[in-house]
């Protein structure tokens, strides 16, 4: 199969999925008596630990000793110039991921008109904001840090110094770095957004959703590295920031618990 003939495969299995969620939402009216609970001690807890244990404890001796696994001396990162990791896994996988952001923003408007998905726009609109902000945030904090990609470092036969994220910046020889945390990884974690618009209407799926969002970032995250794009730890910031961003709209938006809801229904109806 051409690397065209994949190209469109993925493209065009990226636009059912996304229309059938929307389908899918609009059978579904979404009239939830109340959100399960969550413990967030946990849910928010333990990314917060993770991000704060990188920061205390410094990761590029294991970002280092995993990206050697990829890396042949003499002759470079073993997928960098990879035509289906490059073409397939990175190009054409995020064009699927983006036509999944572009159709659900494509419901919320069409939820502002008088349409089925009219019951649907707060959840929508949690769509659009949860993946919008999850991959928007990639690119500033990539201007601010300027951390170098594995590739192009010394040690892997570049030219630049290798900075740890709070350390000082070293002087770049060629230009800044431009590489944590990691943007392809976001591409798939920042699918979070989807177990969370579906967690309390239909949980199972949600389920599924977990797992296939987990799935994308890990196999972004891993043909990057193979790459010699980014290493581990840019990832993990990345999956961490995607969560806690996922999580913290839906908190916002969308969770409703049941000691919320009641006191709204005992309310006489006004005359």
């Amino acid at each position: 199969m051409t690397v065209f003939s994949h190209s469109l495969h993925l493209l065009l299995t990226g636009q059912q999925t996304a229309l059938w969620l929307l389908n899918t939402l609009s059978k579904q009216r979404m009239n939830m008596p109340y959100s399960s609970r969550f413990n967030r001690l946990w849910w928010y807890g333990l990314p917060l630990a993770l991000l704060a244990a990188m920061l205390v404890f410094e990761p590029s001796r294991l970002d280092f000793a995993l990206s050697d696994l990829f890396y042949v001396p003499g002759q470079g990162f073993i997928g960098r110039h990879n035509a289906f990791l490059e073409d397939i896994l990175h190009d054409r996988a995020k064009q699927v991921c983006i036509a999944i952001g572009l159709l659900a923003l494509a419901g919320f408007l069409l939820s502002l008109l008088p349409t089925p998905l009219r019951p649907l726009r707060r959840r929508l609109g949690y769509l659009v904001l949860a993946i919008g902000l999850s991959t928007g945030i990639v690119t500033p904090l990539k201007k601010a840090t300027q951390m170098h990609c594995p590739w192009s470092l010394e040690q892997y036969g570049g030219v630049e110094h290798f900075s740890p994220l709070l350390g000082p910046r070293a002087a770049p020889v060629e230009k800044p770095g431009n590489c944590w945390p990691g943007g392809h990884a976001a591409a798939g974690f920042g699918l979070f957004a989807l177990f969370f618009a579906l967690r309390d209407p239909r949980p199972r799926l949600a389920r599924a959703m977990l797992i296939g969002a987990c799935t994308l970032g890990i196999i972004f995250s891993i043909s990057r590295m193979a790459q010699g794009a980014h290493f581990l730890s840019h990832n993990l910031w990345t999956a961490g920031l995607c969560w806690l961003i996922c999580l913290a709209l839906y908190d916002l938006m969308l969770y409703r618990p049941q000691e919320q809801i009641q006191p709204e229904a005992k309310q006489p109806a006004q005359a």
